[in-house]
């Protein structure tokens, strides 16, 4: 049963809320995967109907089908509010959003021509396989790389600003010394250019013209090359900080007092000391382990299971 949301009622409502919201039956998988079927079809006839050729020979069906897509979303959206018992909470989560914005556009469009192209929006449904192929243990792994990203904030800001300036003192030399001619109008203009030539895409539609000019630009696509990693690098950092703070556990041992095991490890890695201090270590005789139990608070042990007490 879904944590995060409740159906209204017992009977049709707590039905539809299983078919709708769980996807541990062959009906709610097969709702799932009718429901992603859909949310493709309408986006390819969006992105069809896109096509000029397309759209003045299947104009009008593709209107239609459009219409249809939309009344089923619009269908299956109040079935969803209709089976939770806080339809509001749902409307302010990230689904519920969604939901809301696939079929906000066509309605739009009665009004607002033209507005329906942001149907695409609908891809963004397509999230729900992860439900239905039992993909959710991914989710974590994003929030891995979340958090990351956030503990890098302030290094990847210093990065761009530091890049911002390069760009902006560069871009002013270049407009000092390009003529008019050769693109650099403006300074807003030189700096365009020198964030092309910094990522070293190099559209070509402005070049400078002057030895003084190309040799900065030699300069600055030199920099491009090497000051691109440092982002990257600074990501992944924190991304093996994350993977080394969830795998491993920071307390010492008590024989040698290294620090660096596995969260599951049971002995140190380097004097093989017992690391649990839960349990008593296997390798005690019985009388060792029932002193241990007494030391820690305990009468005596399960000598099966090798459990404390009951108390």
């Amino acid at each position: 049963m879904n944590h995060t949301h409740k159906p209204a009622s017992e009977g049709l409502r707590t039905r539809l809320f299983q078919i709708i919201f769980e996807s541990d039956t062959p009906m709610a998988k097969g709702f799932d995967i009718a429901l992603i079927i859909a949310i493709l079809g309408s986006v390819l006839v969006i992105m069809l109907d896109s096509v000029p050729a397309y759209h003045a020979e299947y104009g009008s069906i593709f209107y239609w089908m459009e219409w249809g897509f939309t009344l089923t979303f619009t269908v299956e959206l109040i079935v969803r509010l209709y089976c939770l018992e806080k339809p509001l909470i749902y409307l302010r989560s990230f689904y519920g959003i969604v939901d809301l914005l696939a079929i906000l556009p066509t309605w739009l469009a009665l009004v607002l021509p033209g507005s329906q192209s942001l149907v695409v929006i609908r891809l963004l449904r397509t999230l729900r396989i992860f439900r239905i192929l039992r993909l959710m243990q991914f989710v974590g792994e994003s929030r891995l790389l979340v958090d990351a990203l956030k503990r890098s904030s302030h290094q990847i800001f210093l990065f761009l600003f530091t890049v911002c300036m390069l760009v902006t003192i560069f871009a002013a030399f270049v407009y000092l010394i390009e003529p008019e001619e050769a693109g650099f109008t403006s300074i807003p203009t030189a700096i365009y250019w020198a964030i092309v030539t910094l990522t070293t895409v190099g559209y070509g539609d402005i070049v400078p013209v002057t030895p003084l000019g190309q040799a900065i630009s030699v300069m600055v696509m030199l920099i491009g090359y090497s000051i691109i990693a440092v982002p990257t690098g600074v990501f992944s950092a924190e991304v093996i900080r994350s993977i080394r703070a969830d795998r491993y556990s920071d307390e010492a041992c008590p024989g040698c007092g290294h620090d660096r095991h596995e969260q599951r490890a049971k002995y140190c890695l380097l004097c093989g000391t017992w690391l649990d201090e839960e349990t008593p270590d296997p390798r005690l005789s019985e009388k060792e382990q029932e002193a241990w139990w007494r030391e820690h608070g305990g009468d005596e042990k399960d000598n099966e299971n090798n459990t404390p007490p009951t108390r």
